[in-house]
């Protein structure tokens, strides 16, 4: 039976689509959450985290696994994963139980995710109609990610934070009875390789070994056995982690790619940018329904405006950077970004939203874009063609990790800051105000130093191929 690839493309960016989507529709739910399950103000942030650090941890293992495995076979197992432990994280009943299922739903995003990117690029010539449909998979992606708060004060309000995983299973249960009907099963290469996940484990172990060291700075004191042992542990297993991979046949991370002056330095600013806008939209999304008072409705409708800005913006910057090359563009993006943090920091509970949060809002979607497409074109400008992927891979996980590492550290300052206030006598309103500030001004200083690591980023003028595939990725 001939398949319509067309149809295949609907399949795949659905999938896409809600893995995004559950990106952003938690953090509407997040003060829900904490009641209900009692979670501290400390540890609520590993409902984030969990899934970030094993999405990007283990998104190269899942694309190397589509790679030995067929491209199908590892999306439809990445589906049934996501699906499955989506209905568990519903059914939680404590913190510990919510992130373990968290974790393990981003592990199933990880394998589906470069798993669908595989087969939409073996269903598409190279080319105008790949093309077309990498920007309906970055353009439907995007959309997951604004629709996603506004879908989960949806659920929230009108049924239970719970809805906001349950909402996933009916989808998953859809997608994986179209598959055979839609998505061929091809395969990228025959070749015998071997899976490197030792690398996995270990760097992403490592990382979450020093997030959780951070966290915990915060109850224990930075001089603790706990914090210091945590952290010691978490620099050994990313050092184990470095001399596996530079002894693997088929590394999970080749490390001379980071020869390439422009896939490291465009790699550490999406990192960078990763870290200010996973601070910003968890800080906020407290911050307007526990400082402000806003239903979870109320409070993602506040943040479409900067979704909106963030498409409007992806279209400019592909426009720009023809013009004005990668640097100006990516340049003038992180300052955006710093400026749209800083705004976001003077906001107070009396004020008005139009005035305090929406300028603010609306600036920081269109840096952190801004930042975002010129960065992805930078950090394959200098790889070879056949090391593009892995390439791509590497810059795409180092985002990932860098919001999880940020966003630990905002949080942290943003707690202690908290705490102290309270300590010094400030009302419970008074002192989640001051946190609140306290944590976007750390945000901002991720921005300011990005703004410092673009100058030495190379000026490109990209050709219409890598705008196309730049812009799906940012």
């Amino acid at each position: 039976m001939r398949r319509s690839p067309w149809a295949t493309l609907a399949v795949l960016a659905l999938a896409q689509f809600i893995v995004v989507l559950d990106v952003t529709i938690v953090n509407v739910a997040l003060p829900h959450i904490q009641a209900d399950l009692h979670f501290s103000a400390d540890s609520l942030q590993w409902v984030i985290n969990a899934y970030t650090l094993l999405f990007g941890g283990f998104l190269l293992l899942g694309g190397r696994m589509a790679d030995l495995l067929g491209p199908r076979r590892v999306f439809t197992a990445g589906l049934l994963l996501f699906g499955a432990t989506s209905l568990i994280a519903g059914l939680s009943n404590s913190p510990e139980f919510l992130i373990g299922a968290r974790a393990v739903q981003g592990l199933g995003g990880a394998l589906l995710s470069p798993a669908a990117l595989a087969i939409l690029t073996m269903t598409f010539a190279h080319g105008r109609e790949r093309n077309i449909a990498m920007g309906v998979w970055g353009g439907l992606a995007g959309l997951g990610g604004t629709l996603g708060v506004v879908a989960g004060g949806v659920l929230v309000d009108s049924l239970s934070w719970q809805w906001v995983f349950f909402v996933n299973v009916p989808i998953v249960l859809a997608l994986v009875a179209l598959i055979p009907v839609f998505v061929r099963d091809v395969r990228h290469s025959t070749g015998q390789r071997s899976f490197d996940t030792l690398g996995a484990v270990l760097g992403t172990a490592g990382l979450m070994a020093v997030v959780y060291g951070v966290v915990r700075s915060e109850p224990s004191g930075w001089g603790s056995f706990e914090v210091i042992g945590v952290l010691t542990a978490g620099v050994v297993l990313l050092g184990a982690f470095v001399l596996v991979e530079s002894r693997s046949a088929s590394p999970l991370v080749p490390l001379r790619l980071f020869r390439s002056r422009a896939l490291s330095v465009s790699g550490a600013s999406l990192a960078l940018n990763g870290a200010g806008f996973l601070s910003m939209f968890f800080l906020t999304a407290i911050y307007l329904q526990q400082v402000r008072g806003d239903s979870a409705l109320e409070a993602g409708v506040h943040f479409l405006p900067m979704g909106g800005a963030a498409i409007v913006g992806a279209v400019l910057a592909s426009q720009l950077v023809q013009r004005l090359g990668t640097r100006t563009v990516q340049l003038a993006g992180a300052v955006l970004s710093v400026g749209g943090l800083l705004l976001l920091s003077q906001a107070d509970a009396t004020g008005s939203y139009t005035s305090q949060l929406l300028p603010g809002l609306i600036i920081f979607g269109f840096g952190i874009i801004g930042v975002g497409v010129p960065g992805q074109i930078n950090a394959v400008s200098e790889v070879r063609p056949v090391e593009a992927g892995a390439a791509s891979g590497v810059v795409n996980a180092m985002y990932q990790v860098g919001g999880a590492l940020g966003l630990a550290i905002v949080t942290t300052l943003s707690i202690t800051h908290t705490t102290n206030e309270l300590t010094h006598g400030a009302t419970q309103l008074q002192a989640l105000q001051a946190g609140y500030e306290r944590g976007l001004l750390a945000a901002a200083a991720f921005a300011i130093a990005n703004v410092l690591l673009t100058l030495a980023t190379p000026q490109l003028q990209p050709t219409p191929e890598q705008l196309t595939e730049a812009t799906a990725a940012a």
